[in-house]
């Protein structure tokens, strides 16, 4: 199986990317350069999504992408957020403890309700019951 990326411009500050496939040491290069290329176009401050629900297979060396891409996002005053894994996907974070478990969200509601308390958070609004 190939790998492939689809980039979603959800808001001005929150951009989703799609991983599908496999990303291992016969992709890891092409998504390297797919985010060298998707990185600068990123607002400082904003939150980057990996989407995840399509992502069959993860390697030591798409682990190491991601964790690049962690690294950038920090450095902009930003934030990277998984979606979906897949449970063998999320398997091997537990075991090598690459993300912290806050942020990883098993669906879509469990994230927006997580950016939901930040927000609220900072601007001092009270958080809403459905929380």
């Amino acid at each position: 199986m190939t790998f492939s990326l689809k980039v979603e411009n959800e808001s001005p500050h929150r951009t989703i990317f799609h991983l599908h496939g496999r990303l291992d040491a016969q992709t890891f290069n092409d998504f390297d350069l797919a985010m060298l290329d998707e990185l600068p176009r990123i607002p400082e401050e904003s939150t980057l999504v990996l989407d995840l629900s399509k992502l069959e297979y993860i390697s030591s060396a798409g682990l190491r992408s991601i964790a690049r891409i962690r690294r950038t996002m920090r450095a902009h005053n930003g934030h990277t957020l998984l979606l979906n894994p897949q449970p063998q996907v999320r398997k091997v974070f537990d075991i090598v403890k690459a993300v912290p478990v806050n942020e990883v969200f098993s669906n879509a509601r469990e994230l927006d309700a997580y950016l939901d308390l930040m927000q609220r958070k900072i601007t001092g609004e009270e958080p809403t019951s459905n929380l």
